[in-house]
């Protein structure tokens, strides 16, 4: 059996290739896990309008989900000091901006805790439910170890680390916690119709004919959300589970199949740096590369020998 190399490639990627968030941040089905996130956290008001007041979401929803892309590789793959560094840039943003709530007449901060706390709950049950339901093999612990280990992302936009649910049980009692608080509202609304049928941005109007196809891939993540989420957007009819669990292994499987550097063209470009960085500097230590990152979620292709 190879041997641990957790403390001997702590310099080189934030987290190991024996960690449960390397199994689930390798899979493609995280593409549809990040659309479903941003239609879940749509549902909490302050955090809805924190985005359609600070952002160009409408215009650039690609951009948006490219930049979320970035940060979730730099925080996964990349080393501790670009993980650190992209940590400050986000925590320096977001105290800078405001939300104004017109029901009040309040002025929240971007980077109040709650917010932070509901973003980063979307989005990490959004990738870990899509991932074990699109059928990458977790057990029930290792999903609650890639919320434990989800943690230290979450330390890196300014919450404590005490204060992230670490566990499946710990997550939903969160979600019940919050449910109440959430509502559809108009911007709510207008955003998850807009993930469904997107405006596609300058650079890729070339594709508009092919905008149709977009729908089905938009109404998969919308069918992923939780039942409770569904039934508050009220967007789309109600289809069979199974149906929609073999659309998601079917969509899972197509992108799992493309090879590496053709389906890392869809980041930005300084992502696909880092991304080659993590793996040149993971070759020089041993570990076996030619099928790519993906390819060391198969521990045969880890070092024999701890890594120098």
């Amino acid at each position: 059996m190879p041997c641990d190399h957790t403390s001997t490639v702590a310099d080189i990627v934030v987290q190991p290739p024996q960690s449960a968030t390397w199994q689930v941040h390798l899979d493609r089905s995280m593409w549809v896990g990040g659309v479903r996130g941003l239609m879940l956290q749509a549902l909490h008001p302050l955090a809805m309008l924190g985005v359609w007041q600070n952002s160009n979401f409408q215009a650039d929803p690609f951009g948006r989900l490219r930049r979320t892309a970035d940060f979730v590789g730099r925080v996964t793959f990349g080393t501790p000091e670009e993980a650190a560094e992209i940590g400050r840039r986000v925590r320096a943003l977001h105290r800078g901006l405001r939300i104004t709530d017109p029901a009040t007449g309040r002025t929240h901060r971007v980077d109040d805790p709650e917010l932070l706390l509901w973003v980063h709950c979307a989005e990490v049950s959004s990738y870990l439910e899509v991932a074990r339901r699109g059928g990458l093999g977790l057990t029930g612990r290792q999903a609650d170890r890639y919320l434990a280990e989800q943690r230290a992302s979450a330390a890196y936009v300014g919450l404590h680390l005490d204060d992230v649910p670490g566990s499946r049980a710990e997550l939903d009692a969160y979600f019940e916690r919050v449910r109440p608080s959430l509502r559809v509202t108009e911007e709510a609304a207008s955003t998850v119709r807009f993930l469904l049928w997107p405006r596609l941005p300058r650079e890729l109007r070339l594709l508009s004919p092919a905008r149709p196809g977009y729908f089905p891939f938009g109404a998969l993540c919308y069918y992923t959300l939780p039942r409770w989420a569904r039934r508050m957007y009220g967007v789309l009819p109600e289809v069979p589970r199974g149906a929609v669990t073999a659309g998601l292994q079917a969509f899972r499987f197509a992108l799992n199949s493309l090879p590496e550097h053709l389906h890392d063209r869809a980041f930005m470009p300084s992502t696909r740096q880092m991304l080659s960085d993590s793996r040149s500097r993971l070759g020089a230590a041993g570990y076996d590369v030619s099928r790519g990152l993906k390819g060391l979620t198969d521990p045969r292709r880890w070092p024999k020998a701890p890594a120098t």
